[in-house]
C-alpha cells in the first residue's frame, strides 16, 4: 500500500491500552472505600460493584473514542458524551430514581 499519494489509505494503528485512565478510575473508587473503613461513607457492596461497572464502561468508552474516532473533534465529542451519560445514571443512581 503505497502512503505517499494522496488519498491513499493509511494502515490503522493497533490499539494501545491507557493504564494511567484505569488507574485513575481505581483510585476514584478507592475514595468511598476509604471512607466506609472511616465511617464516614455507608457503601455496601452493590453500591461498589455499581461504581465498578459504571468506571468500567465510561473506561472502555473511553478508550473507545480514543481508538475508532479519527478526528479530534469527533473523539472529544465522543470522551464528552461518554462522561456526560457516566454523570446523568451516576446522578440518577445517587438520588434514587434509578434502583
Amino acid at each position: 500500500m503505497n502512503t505517499d499519494t494522496p488519498g491513499a489509505a493509511t494502515p490503522r494503528s493497533r490499539f494501545t491500552f491507557h493504564p494511567k485512565l484505569w488507574i485513575g478510575a481505581a483510585m476514584l473508587l478507592a475514595f468511598p472505600a476509604l471512607g466506609t473503613m472511616m465511617g464516614e461513607a455507608q457503601w455496601g457492596a452493590e453500591d461498589f460493584a455499581a461504581m465498578a461497572l459504571l468506571l468500567a464502561l465510561l473506561c472502555g468508552a473511553i478508550e473507545a473514542a480514543i481508538h475508532f474516532l479519527d478526528a479530534p473533534r469527533w473523539r472529544i465529542g465522543g470522551i464528552i458524551l461518554a462522561v456526560l451519560l457516566f454523570l446523568t445514571v451516576w446522578a440518577h443512581l445517587a438520588v434514587g430514581l434509578i434502583d
